[in-house]
């Protein structure tokens, strides 16, 4: 979407063409980096859950100052700075492909000896076999396309450790009793801005993860759920199990 003269061709150094051609008006425009990392333009975005969303999230890294951290892709907002505060004193690892989005991560950060930023494609992770003890995806699988959505979650899989723990914070399924889904002009729009969500939300995530993570040797079970707006988002603790004929 939003192709208009081919703009997009103009963003494509290093960028996968998915991300070039339908998100380029989000996150690598340098204008709408500063508009969108705006807290109240998120909050409008994300129907006023924005806060709550975060809130949510962080909590589940109450008793995680000790784990080794990635954060996949960089966030819009105060999420990534907040994380730092709840890790303190260990690391954060952050990539992202945009070098643009790394830059405007950096801005936000005073203790940047806290934070280990790398631009990288997170479908390709140049990190070792189970390198980390916890990851965090807040709303980046939507964006997918199905192979690239499943080559990201195979590439989290292997290096979140045995033991580790993966937290995914998304839109959850689709629902036919909730007004969002239901009311045609709203889904048409957020469908039309988010070319890979009506896929996404037809999708059980657990179970995508499952088959990802068959050949490994390891398995994905669900530690808690919570959901919020009427389960229009959800966000996800997984922990993974390693096979003991595989260890």
């Amino acid at each position: 979407m939003l192709q208009l003269f081919k703009i997009h061709r103009h963003f494509q150094d290093g960028i996968p063409d998915y991300l070039a051609r339908h998100y380029w008006w989000a996150y690598l425009w340098r204008p709408a980096i500063w508009f969108f990392d705006h807290e109240w333009v998120i909050n409008l975005i994300l129907f006023t859950q924005y806060r709550q969303l975060k809130q949510e999230t962080l909590k589940l890294f109450e008793h995680s100052s000790t784990a080794k951290t990635l954060q996949l892709t960089c966030v819009y907002g105060s999420l990534t700075p907040s994380l730092l505060q709840k890790l303190k004193p260990s690391s954060l690892f952050v990539c992202d492909v945009s070098h643009r989005q790394l830059e405007k991560l950096s801005s936000k950060i005073d203790n940047k000896d806290q934070l280990h930023m790398t631009r990288m494609n997170a479908e390709h992770l140049a990190y070792k076999d189970n390198s980390f003890s916890s990851i965090l995806v807040f709303f980046l699988l939507h964006e997918l396309p199905d192979d690239a959505r499943l080559r990201v979650l195979a590439e989290t899989l292997r290096v979140l450790q045995p033991g580790g723990t993966l937290i995914c914070t998304e839109y959850g399924n689709l629902a036919s009793n909730h007004f969002l889904h239901r009311f045609a002009p709203i889904r048409w729009s957020i469908t039309w801005l988010e070319p890979f969500l009506d896929n996404f939300w037809r999708q059980d995530l657990v179970t995508i993860l499952n088959e990802q993570a068959l050949p490994m040797g390891k398995t994905v079970q669900l530690k808690s759920k919570k959901t919020l707006f009427s389960g229009f988002y959800q966000i996800l603790e997984l922990e993974v199990i390693q096979h003991k004929n595989k260890s």
